[in-house]
This record gives C-alpha cells, structure tokens and sequence, in this order.
C-alpha cells in the first residue's frame, strides 16, 4: 500500500479494504424490478475506488452479488471489477450471500468447480487475514452457521494472524430497526459469539440490510456497507419496508494499528463544494507542524 503523509497523531492506516455489497445484478443488465439499474451504479462505484489507485489493499464484496444466481450476473461482476483489481493492485474478496448460489458463485467468481457445499474461504494479504464464511441456507434468505461451519471458523481462528483477522459474512450479527428483516437475521449467533470472542477478530463486515450501519458483537465492532442495487429507507412508517432507488454507496474500512475505522461513501457525480488538491498539501508538506495549523487551522475574517 502506498503510504502517505500524515500531519496528526495517528500513523497511516496498515490495510484499506473497499467494502461493496449486495449488488443484485441480472442476466444480461437486466433492470432490478424492471425499474432499477444496477450496472451503472457498479460501473460508476469502480471509477470512485480506482482513484484511491495503491492506496487500496483488498476489495471486499459482502454478497448478493446476483440477484437470481445466474451465471451471466457473475460474468458482469467479474468483469466490472477486474479492472479495478488491475488498477489498485487490491485483492479480491467474494462473500455468498443468500440470494447467491453456491454453484455458479464458484464456478463464474472463483473459479472453481460447481458444490453446494459452504463456500468458506481465507485469504491473507501482508500480515491481514481475511475470513470470508458463508453463512447462506439454500433455498432461503436467512443465515444460519451449521456446525460445520463454526468448527471451521475456529481452527482457523486457533492460529493468530500477524495483523489481525476481519471475518466478512452477508448476514451481520447486528440488530435492525427494521422489524420485517428480523426474520431474515442470522441464527446462532450465541454460538457464533462463542468462537469469535477473544480471538484475533479485529472487525466483522457484512451486508444484507441494504443501509450502511454499525454495532458491536461479542467485544467487536460490526460494520455493514451499504448496497449499490437500491437502498432501504429508514424514514418509512415504521411497519413498512421500503427499498429506494437511490442512496447508493459503499465502505471504506481503514485498519490502523490500534483502531479500525469504517467510512461510508456516496456513489455518483455530484457538484464539489470545495477542494483542496495536491499543491496544497504539497505545501503542507514544507511547513511545520505550527505552521501548517497557522495555515490550515487560523480562522479567517469574512
């Protein structure tokens, strides 16, 4: 990761993750529901990350990365983000959701052959290991750990990594506000709590719930990102459940050596306010600590 100056009391971030999620894409481009584009907004979230360039070290997608599992919706995944691993060097990341489907989810994104076993996976990248667990039920929306699947998580968990584990799965164990997707929620999480509390997690990142939110479980903060297909909103009459075509955005997860901070970013063109560009922190760069708060931080007469 390419380091940059830091003029405060925290050092650079050691990884940046890019957290996408729930995608929803159709055969072919199809529109969501007849009415929402869900290619564009992906297309146009790849032009956002790839400015960040080597800043970036992995690139997180929290499932639902097809709306029906259909082989096609893979392929335009695949082959909308591929330029974006090229371009930041990042490392790619898929996670199962529950509208997923387990065999062309391997076969379209990992390629590997087709099971319906859980697609479970680790990948480690400089000192960071990120655990993705499916935590699908076939056939349904909700999540659901099997006994397998925890025993997996924890003998990996067993073996600390040197900076740490991010545990990335589409049903977050965290509470909604929205009543209606309580019966979407993941089941054993006591049993989950019991195998991630005093491990190495450093944070757990999901998606799901179609808004970007945060929590705590089990001693760890939880982060959701939000989705790119639609997003739901929480102003509607509280027993109503009510997805927008808008309010699109995604995460960006930066793990310090002590701390972890999610940000939450807007996707598509708006008119910038203000700006402050490479010359001026060039000439942040050449200035001491006073006199950069002199430059930066004096308040100026209107």
């Amino acid at each position: 990761m390419t380091q940059h100056p830091r003029f405060g009391r925290y050092p650079a971030a050691r990884h940046v993750i890019a957290h996408i999620s729930d995608t929803h894409l159709l055969q072919g481009g199809a529109r969501l529901g007849g009415r929402a584009d869900t290619v564009s907004p992906l297309r146009r979230l790849v032009d956002q990350v790839s400015r960040l360039g080597t800043t970036l070290d992995v690139i997180l997608v929290t499932g639902d990365v097809a709306d029906l599992g259909e082989p096609d919706a893979y392929r335009i995944a695949r082959e909308s983000i591929e330029p974006l691993v090229e371009a930041t060097g990042a490392q790619i990341v898929w996670v199962m959701g529950n509208h997923d489907e387990r065999g062309p989810f391997r076969t379209g994104l990992l390629g590997e052959p087709a099971a319906d076993t859980p697609v479970h996976h680790v990948v480690e990248r400089d000192g960071l290991r990120i655990v993705s667990l499916d935590s699908t039920v076939p056939g349904y929306h909700h999540g659901d750990l099997d006994d397998a699947s925890l025993e997996w998580l924890a003998s990996v968990l067993e073996r600390p990594a040197p900076s740490g584990t991010v545990l990335a799965l589409h049903h977050a164990p965290i509470a909604t506000p929205l009543a209606l997707m309580d019966v979407l929620e993941l089941r054993r999480q006591d049993d989950l709590a019991d195998v991630v509390r005093g491990t190495d997690v450093r944070v757990i990142l999901g998606g799901h719930l179609h808004y970007p939110t945060q929590g705590m479980f089990a001693g760890i903060p939880v982060s959701v990102a939000g989705a790119t297909a639609y997003t739901m909103d929480l102003s509607a009459p509280p027993r109503e459940l009510v997805g927008i075509d808008g309010g699109r955005s995604f995460s960006l997860v930066h793990l310090f050596e002590e701390h972890v901070v999610t940000s939450i970013v807007p996707v598509g063109e708006f008119p910038a306010v203000t700006s402050f560009g490479e010359s001026f922190l060039a000439e942040l760069e050449q200035l001491p600590d006073e006199g950069r708060i002199e430059r930066f931080s004096r308040k100026r007469p209107w």
